[in-house]
């Protein structure tokens, strides 16, 4: 099959473009194979540089494992209709983990609203930054400095700037629809995602708030691993926690493991997620949405696993959310 993409050239003339053609084997096993490795960022975003309202779109991965389906039928659904670009005199701040979900939540959120902001990436061992701004060691953390307003917790911070004119058009974004389902299949896949992730943020060195050693071993010493609980992995008043050795131990240890059975376990949990999925825009019918906003937000650490296989349909989506959000998956730097 030979497919033919539109490729942007900022000196083309009206009407005219540059292309580029490559060949897909579609085989009688239902699957995609690109022969050419180059070639996968380019099919996986085509979706997300279509929706892009202007500008450049990075692909989000270069070596990317998809599976596919086929349907006589195909659903429709038009993506979320991003707003012009809001740039305040005074810009607002997030102070987030970069590998944390709750602060993803808020960074998709300013980004679908196509809200300008500064991004201060803490630490993991930075207490003091957040407590002089909260009174404690948390994230994400909003300040507007405008009014001279700080707050917390990433629901909170996303009700405010979506009811807030200075920010664009209000409730933009969907309310939680309530779905039982997607909040199952999150909780079944709660250890092995653990399992997976949490050795491969501080694996990676890349992370932002894992630059330095106190950082990676801070994440290390509160993060527990399966199939140990928090509280004899921190300790309690009652008892005494794991001592650091023996933490660091169980990490490297995870890392080193042959991750094969999970990687395979996950895989098949994901294709269960697809069938749950509405379209390639959302997840609920009816729009954009906060079952959106925490969903990708989650999904997002799975692209630090290397060899997952990600359903067609569940990979486009995580694309254009990315896309959309402005915010990058970690694709390129998977373990």
């Amino acid at each position: 099959l030979l497919v033919r993409v539109p490729r942007s050239s900022h000196s083309t003339q009206a009407g005219e473009y540059e292309s580029t053609v490559f060949r897909i084997q579609v085989h009688r096993s239902i699957g995609v194979r690109i022969p050419d490795r180059t070639m996968k960022p380019t099919l996986l975003t085509f979706a997300a540089v279509i929706s892009a309202a202007a500008g450049f779109t990075a692909p989000s991965s270069g070596g990317v494992r998809m599976t596919t389906a086929i349907s006589s039928t195909v659903e429709v659904a038009a993506p979320f209709a991003k707003g012009e670009r809001v740039i305040r005199p005074e810009l607002p701040v997030l102070y987030v983990y970069d590998h944390c979900p709750f602060c993803v939540r808020v960074r998709l959120a300013m980004g679908v609203k196509n809200v300008k902001h500064l991004i201060h990436f803490l630490a993991n061992d930075d207490i003091a930054t957040p407590t002089a701004l909260v009174g404690k060691k948390i994230a994400p953390i909003f300040a507007l400095p405008e009014d001279d307003f700080i707050m917390m917790e990433s629901l909170d911070i996303i009700a405010k700037v979506d009811t807030d004119e200075r920010f664009g058009p209000t409730n933009q974004i969907l309310p939680a629809s309530g779905r039982t389902d997607i909040k199952a299949w999150q909780k079944s896949v709660q250890t092995l995602l653990r399992t997976l992730q949490r050795p491969r943020y501080v694996a990676t060195g890349l992370l932002p708030e894992f630059q330095q050693l106190d950082g990676r071993h801070a994440f290390i010493k509160n993060h527990q691993l399966p199939p140990y609980e928090k509280p004899e992995w921190k300790g309690t008043d009652e008892i005494d926690g794991m001592d650091m050795d023996t933490k660091l131990k169980l990490y490297a240890e995870a890392m080193a493991a042959d991750p094969a059975h999970m990687i395979e376990d996950l895989n098949a949990r994901l294709v269960e997620l697809d069938d749950m999925l509405y379209c390639e825009h959302y997840c609920s019918e009816g729009g954009f949405s906060l079952d959106d906003i925490d969903l990708w937000a989650r999904l997002r650490s799975i692209t630090i696993i290397a060899g997952v296989e990600w359903p067609s349909k569940l990979r486009v989506y995580m694309d254009n959310i990315s896309a959309l959000g402005d915010v990058p998956l970690y694709d390129e730097m998977a373990l």
